[in-house]
């Protein structure tokens, strides 16, 4: 699919780049699975169903998608069963812009649908540009703090992590932690919390206080491994929601859609969560006793699975332990127990956990098809 310049004479906005426009088509009979690889490849947030002819059919948006992971759908269902259910709400219709709408009259109706993005089609209908809000309105800050979470050994890499903590380990020509710092930096957050223990000086001697990366850095070393929520013991308690990342995360995952997911679940943490599919390489017998119920040959499992993102709200802190060994695991089912709200935020966009050389390997190849950096 594709655009002719022709098609987009005379518009007199911003023009989305061509290239940039036509990779967010998908059809209705692709599937979940690739709108959502649309969306994270588009990084605008939503990928356009047209028809051959570029008529815009619908929109399925990183909200849709993320919905569509935690009901449990199957994510290589068609995308046109996503947009039956958008038919039966409030915007059966995706809501479009016609092409010389002014900045004034697009602004009014993004605020009006709450929406991040419009379609801008010809008055047949056919799309010929993606406004986003982003472009319209410059963004605010993010009003979070931040951790970053640099203190394990990395011995599953070794021999890569002998002389380095993992979060220092080069990917694309840059520490990784280098990669995290900049995407907070993206959103505004400037103040950033680094929990270390191995191999410190390495971090310090890179990053420094981090004014040369646009941020300001606090270190706090473990002097004995305090586990991935002990070491927030060490920190103050903060006045406002803070994020957490482990430092050998990258991703591309989108932290004001986090952020907004945690307000709207009005929760005490939010945790990121990922999808995981297992093949199962057997036909796989249910039995009840010595009863065969059913057989299902080579069946595909899914779960969802810690990402090792947080946001926690201050009330938080008031189940972290000072100075004790205890994992993030921990301080979720304390939380759980105690009745407080702890919601899960599917990432939909790109997320590696390097934690495993072959996904050391993965990640300078990706590094090398696309700059996730930006």
């Amino acid at each position: 699919m594709g655009l002719e310049k022709t098609d987009m004479a005379g518009y007199p906005g911003r023009l989305m780049n061509q290239e940039t426009l036509t990779s967010l088509f998908i059809s209705p009979a692709d599937t979940i699975r690739a709108a959502m690889a649309c969306v994270d490849r588009g990084g605008c947030g939503i990928a356009l169903v047209v028809d051959e002819g570029l008529h815009l059919i619908g929109t399925i948006t990183d909200g849709d998608v993320r919905r569509a992971v935690l009901s449990g759908t199957d994510l290589d269902t068609p995308v046109n069963t996503l947009l039956e259910k958008k038919r039966g709400s409030r915007y059966p219709k995706p809501i479009t812009a016609d092409q010389g709408a002014d900045r004034k009259h697009l602004i009014g109706l993004m605020q009006q649908h709450v929406l991040r993005q419009i379609p801008i089609v010809d008055k047949n209908g056919r799309i010929v540009d993606l406004t986003m809000l982003d472009d319209l309105i410059p963004q605010q800050d993010l009003p979070l703090q931040a951790v970053i979470m640099a203190g394990g050994r990395g011995t599953r890499l070794r021999p890569l992590t002998e002389d380095l903590p993992k979060p220092m380990l080069p990917v694309g020509g840059k520490p990784l932690m280098e990669l995290v710092i900049e995407q907070l930096r993206q959103v505004g957050i400037r103040h950033v919390n680094v929990t270390t223990h191995y191999k410190p000086e390495k971090i310090f001697e890179h990053f420094g206080d981090g004014g040369n990366f646009g941020v300001e850095l606090n270190y706090i070393n473990e002097e004995k491994p305090l586990g991935t929520g002990g070491a927030l013991g060490l920190i103050g308690e903060p006045k406002e929601t803070m994020l957490v990342i482990n430092g050998d995360v990258l991703t591309q995952v989108d932290f004001r859609a986090m952020l907004l997911f945690h307000h709207q679940q009005q929760a005490d943490m939010t945790v990121a969560v990922r999808q995981y599919d297992i093949k199962v390489p057997y036909g796989v017998v249910e039995c009840s006793g010595a009863k065969v119920c059913s057989l299902k040959e080579k069946p595909q499992i899914n779960f969802l699975v810690n990402a090792g993102i947080y946001l926690l709200e201050p009330i938080v802190y008031k189940f972290i332990p000072n100075g004790t060994y205890f994992n993030m695991t921990d301080l979720i089912q304390w939380l759980l127990d105690a009745g407080r709200a702890v919601a899960s935020f599917p990432i939909i966009e790109y997320w590696l956990d390097i934690g495993r050389l072959v996904d050391y390997e993965k990640a300078q190849t990706d590094m090398n098809h696309r700059n996730l950096s930006e």
